[in-house]
């Protein structure tokens, strides 16, 4: 009995560092996400796409001979919380590299401590143009998502050409990404009609339960068309209190949302509350009418499949890419050292399911643009969807 025992601690000792030797040849990368709250509506299917991405480069192989882990926590769209994962991540977890965080008040703050802790930070949807600002770039930020300039002047294009339109108002939360599209649309409206009036500007803040004293307080503005930049759980809100009040019929569903509100989550969450009408973007349209790329449509059919839905998310491509971003740029160093992989990451071209992109070696950033078009009622689905989705672009305005 006493040698049975002491065969038995001798081949769990062996086994031990073979254990952890097995751990550690994993690329581990640190995943902070909202996984709760309101701004879970996307977050959620982004964390998906990641999950799937690593499951497929898994499958076939790894990277550099090693397996990709993914470190998924739940941020709570807060700075602060997504800051204590991150610093936890790299400390605790000895993470590789970072990615994930959704919001513009979560990305910059983990952009800080990439910084500090020398370490790729792959932004996958965070837009403010603060994020890349050349007082705030360094080595290690990269950013996949479009960016709140080009939110901002798509969206200022699109009711430009409105032509009736003569009294615009705006309505965004009361943040970086926010202010910043705010502002990009503003500058850019006035420049392609100057005969447009801003007559009102709302500011409700990240998470507002209660938009009712926004929304009368800018229906009495009588605004033409509304620049909108409400995302997530918080247009759920705002829709559903909005509707009621005539909010969406006081301007004939002229609204323009560059808070990727035509995504097929939204559409979901919203249900028949949904106004129809608006106009709105999204990084993936998942349905389309024709011209549907081969690649797209074999991405589809893999996330339903994956996921186990009848519908795909219209976010989970941005989980998706940024894992495929980061691992092309390992594969291009040869190595995982951050340093490294941060100069291969600048001007990396990267196959995606919408597209090829490519990293701008000046501003770090793809300049990618979103599908836009009108959201409308399809007796085939039960959900709002796209109505001719077009590719649009205003470019890398951070040059």
């Amino acid at each position: 009995m006493t040698l049975q025992r002491l065969l038995l601690g001798i081949l769990a000792a062996s086994l031990v560092p073979a254990a952890a030797a097995a751990a550690e040849n994993t690329i581990k990368i640190g995943y902070p996400m909202p996984l709760s709250g309101p701004a879970s509506v996307y977050g959620v299917p982004v964390v998906k796409g990641a999950e799937m991405a690593v499951k497929e480069i898994n499958d076939s192989g790894g990277v550099l001979g090693r397996k990709l882990e993914l470190l998924t926590r739940d941020s709570k769209a807060s700075a602060d919380e997504a800051v204590r994962l991150a610093r936890e991540l790299i400390i605790k977890d000895s993470v590789d590299f970072l990615s994930g965080t959704l919001t513009s008040a979560e990305a910059p703050a983990v952009s800080t401590i990439a910084k500090e802790n020398k370490i790729v930070f792959m932004a996958p949807t965070s837009k403010t143009i603060q994020l890349t600002s050349p007082a705030n770039l360094h080595p290690y930020i990269f950013r996949l998502a479009s960016n709140t300039d080009i939110d901002g002047r798509t969206g200022a294009a699109i009711i430009a050409g409105w032509k009736e339109v003569k009294r615009v108002a705006t309505i965004a939360p009361d943040y970086a990404y926010g202010r910043d599209a705010v502002a990009a649309f503003v500058d850019y409206i006035k420049k392609a009609r100057p005969d447009i009036e801003i007559v009102d500007q709302q500011w409700p803040k990240l998470g507002q339960s209660d938009f009712t004293p926004f929304i009368t307080a800018q229906m009495a503005k009588k605004p033409d068309a509304v620049f909108c930049d409400v995302f997530g759980g918080d247009f759920v809100t705002l829709a559903k209190q909005a509707g009621p009040l005539g909010y969406f019929k006081a301007i004939n569903n002229r609204l323009a949302d560059a808070g990727e509100v035509g995504t097929i989550d939204e559409a979901k969450a919203l249900g028949n509350d949904y106004p129809y009408g608006i106009w709105s973007d999204a990084y993936d349209p998942v349905i389309w009418p024709e011209n549907e790329p081969a690649a797209h449509k074999a991405f589809i059919e893999h996330l339903k499949a994956y996921t186990n839905e009848k519908y795909a998310s219209g976010w989970a491509i941005m989980g998706y890419a940024s894992i495929f971003a980061l691992t092309e740029g390992i594969k291009k160093a040869g190595s995982t050292n951050s340093d490294k992989v941060a100069k291969a990451l600048l001007g990396l071209s990267f196959d995606t399911p919408i597209g090829k992109l490519t990293f701008n070696e000046k501003t770090h950033e793809t300049g990618m643009g979103e599908f836009w078009g009108q959201m409308v009622k399809d007796d085939r689905y039960p959900f709002a969807t796209m109505k001719d989705p077009k590719y649009l672009s205003q470019g890398p305005y951070t040059n």
